[in-house]
């Protein structure tokens, strides 16, 4: 029995153990999809991995039984199936069998292949051209499976066919399919792009279709039409002319230009492919049949134009004439030019037969007759005669005068201070002829003023002519457009310019007001306080801000030219009258303030005059001294049993006559104000008087000394008077050399 108990017991550990590893092991596959879809020529891998088994043996099978077509690598609870590159033979259903002891799972996934890998491609059948059919074809190359393809072609953002492909493909291959629409292009069309799109609808479920587009600018062309030809200057010449002749001719694309001359034959001789063909020089021979001929892809067009060379005389050309408006002081030169004639023969004259003022130079078919500078001696008109041979022509050419060499001068009074007159001027300086000035005067787009001078031109000058005027600026002219406008229409005379202008912006100032300063927290503070004084001022430009302290003497000393003024840590020398200007072009406002720097009495100076030791009868000073802002309350007291007395004091001084042993005692001076108190005590001592004999005065110490000094003297007289005794003779300088 017990061997059967253990039996059983060892079985049903066994099975239990098996039902747990069945529990815990499981096969995934990634892709965690049950269909996915692969492009053929693309990678793809399966992924099989086991999880709840430490050796896990894999396989791979299709569900027909059919090649893998790829190539499986197996690594620990992993098994890979790649397939690289894919193709028709990997469209299968894939099963990975994973065997774990003796339990056995299978994971499946299907594999759907489609080619869909190049952009479609869009053709034309010929050049498209207005009004004519064109075909185009989008092709859609290598695509399966084509059941499922889609093409539509748009023109522009209008779609203009769409086509289906649903017949069946009777076997796997991949195959091209295309759209043709035949339509015919309008001048509408061009710039427009032709767009093939593609859709291969590969999914059963709503995710998105593959799609491909490709475009194609729609190039519309137009055969050429409307060929013209214009002739400069004219189809009909003189021998030595020359001729530019210039064609167009209107197409799309712009058609190229071809010049040819049709020769007796018939046939065409390619002069030029630029659409302007000059000839010069001409000859009889080149007149003729010449033919302009347009050309692009699509067609061609023709002109044809006549030109008629005729033989011609000499002529004589004067320039820049007839007329020219010559400015003083600068250099003009006028040409005679002669044409056909070999060796002409030149002269140069006023028709009033006036000096010519000019230096002349003649070289071949040309002579130039050179003013320089222009000045009023040379307002004439200008004649050139030409000899050839036999015949004789004259050209002549008008110099007129004028002088308009700068630009007006604007010129202010002063600056401009907001309700100040101010004058402004506006000056033409060097002009001429006078009588045809005008001056105007603008102020924005309102004129101010403006001046005609119609004077008298008997003399011929250059002056500087002038307007002014006086004008009130005011704050809202700031910004505004000073012009000055100066004009010579002479209508007759061809000259550039015939009017200068010169602008000035205004820039009104307004002089500083309203001065303001600001202190904070107060302009009344304790020693060792910070402070910030901020100064404004109102003003245009925004005035400049200077700080300055008044000194005793009342001129100021510049300290800062911020607009705040800032201390730290107050002084009581800090204390003072500070003054703040704000200043510009215009003026100068001032405001003032007075910084007062309180302290708490300090250094006070308590004394008895004129000891703390007196003797009684004596008079004593007791004073004390405290130089402290704001002034402090001086209260003298004297120590008392009971406290202390409070002493009728003058100014901080207290006097005792004769003073008494009981006035002696500690005093004591209390200063106090509104920012604190000190105090300062001292101990006056009084002596008695004694009555004793033995009382050791000054009068009795004085009388000790003269005593001993006249004992002294007694001595010495004494001896030396008894040492002249014993000698018979007493010598005065003897007696001081004797020591003793």
């Amino acid at each position: 029995m017990p061997r059967k108990m253990s039996a059983i017991f060892g079985i049903s550990n066994i099975l239990w153990m098996v039902f747990a590893v069945s529990q815990a092991f499981k096969v995934d596959m990634f892709p965690d999809e049950s269909k996915i879809f692969a492009q053929i020529g693309d990678s793809v891998s399966l992924i099989c991995s086991a999880t709840g088994c430490e050796s896990a043996s894999f396989s791979w099978r299709t569900q027909m039984d059919s090649p893998l077509n790829g190539n499986v690598r197996n690594e620990g609870t992993k098994s890979t199936l790649t397939m690289d590159p894919v193709n028709f033979g990997n469209e299968h259903q894939y099963l990975c069998t994973v065997i774990c002891g003796a339990i056995k799972l299978e994971k499946a996934i299907r594999v759907e292949i489609y080619s869909f890998s190049k952009d479609p491609e869009i053709h034309l059948g010929s050049p498209p051209e207005v009004g004519k059919p064109v075909t185009v074809t989008c092709s859609v190359p290598d695509v399966y499976p084509f059941e499922r393809l889609e093409i539509e072609l748009f023109k522009g953002n209008r779609s203009m066919k769409i086509q289906e492909f649903l017949e069946p493909s009777e076997k796997k291959a991949q195959e091209t399919k295309s759209l043709e629409v035949t339509f015919s292009p309008t001048d509408e069309d061009i710039g427009k792009a032709l767009v093939c799109q593609a859709t291969l609808h590969i999914y059963d479920d709503d995710s998105p279709p593959k799609v491909r587009k490709a475009t194609k600018e729609l190039e519309v062309y137009i055969s050429p039409k409307d060929t013209a030809i214009s002739v400069n200057p004219s189809t009909r010449l003189q021998e030595g002319d020359s001729v530019t002749m210039t064609c167009t001719s209107a197409g799309l694309p712009a058609p190229r230009i071809l010049w040819s001359k049709k020769l007796d034959n018939g046939n065409l001789q390619l002069l030029s492919e630029n659409a302007t063909l000059t000839l010069i020089s001409m000859r009889a021979e080149d007149s003729g049949i010449y033919v302009c001929e347009g050309d692009n892809p699509v067609g061609k067009d023709r002109k044809e134009v006549k030109l008629i060379v005729q033989e011609k005389m000499f002529t004589v050309e004067i320039s820049p004439g007839p007329q020219i408006a010559a400015q003083i002081g600068d250099s003009v030169v006028l040409t005679c030019d002669v044409r056909d004639c070999d060796s002409p023969s030149f002269s140069w004259r006023t028709q009033i037969d006036s000096p010519l003022n000019g230096k002349v130079r003649t070289e071949g078919s040309k002579s130039t007759l050179t003013l320089s500078p222009v000045s009023f001696e040379n307002e004439h008109f200008y004649l050139c005669t030409v000899v050839c041979g036999q015949k004789k022509l004259e050209k002549g050419i008008q110099v007129e005068l004028y002088s308009f060499p700068s630009d007006p001068e604007i010129e202010m009074s002063g600056p401009l201070v907001s309700g100040n007159p101010v004058t402004v001027s506006c000056k033409v300086p060097n002009v001429y002829p006078l009588d045809r000035l005008e001056i105007e005067l603008f102020k924005g787009e309102s004129i101010m003023m403006n001046k005609i001078f119609l004077e008298d031109l008997s003399k011929k000058a250059l002056e500087t002519k002038s307007l002014e005027m006086t004008f009130i600026p005011t704050i809202e002219d700031t910004g505004n457009v000073l012009v000055c406008l100066a004009q010579l229409p002479i209508d007759e005379m061809e000259f550039e310019p015939k009017q200068r202008q010169s602008t000035q912006i205004l820039y009104v100032n307004v002089a500083p007001r309203d001065t303001t300063i600001l202190v904070s927290p107060s302009s009344i503070l304790e020693e060792g306080s910070s402070v910030n004084m901020t100064c404004a001022s109102d003003g245009l430009p925004a005035p400049k801000i200077l700080w300055s302290r008044q000194l005793s003497n009342g001129d100021l000393q510049p300290i800062s030219e911020n607009a705040t003024l800032t201390f730290m840590s107050t002084k009581m020398e800090d204390s003072g009258i500070y003054v703040c200007e704000g200043i510009n072009q215009a003026g100068i406002s001032r405001k003032e303030v007075e910084l007062i720097i309180q302290v708490a009495p300090k250094d006070i100076q308590l004394t008895a005059f004129p000891s703390e030791s007196v003797k009684e009868g004596d008079t004593v000073i007791i004073s004390c001294i405290c130089g402290n802002v704001p002034p402090t309350l001086i209260i003298l007291k004297k120590k008392a049993k009971t406290g202390y007395t409070v002493l009728q004091s003058t100014d901080g001084a207290y006097t005792i006559h004769r003073a008494q042993l009981e006035d002696a005692g500690v005093y004591q001076c209390e200063s106090k104000n509104e920012v604190g108190s000190q105090l300062r005590s001292l101990t006056l001592d009084v002596k008695g008087r004694e009555s004793n004999k033995d009382y050791f005065s000054p009068e009795f110490l004085v009388l000790y000394c003269a005593s001993a000094l006249i004992l002294t003297a007694i001595g010495m007289i004494t001896y030396f008077a008894r040492r002249a005794n014993m000698t018979g003779s007493y010598s005065l300088v003897e007696a001081q050399r004797t020591k003793v």
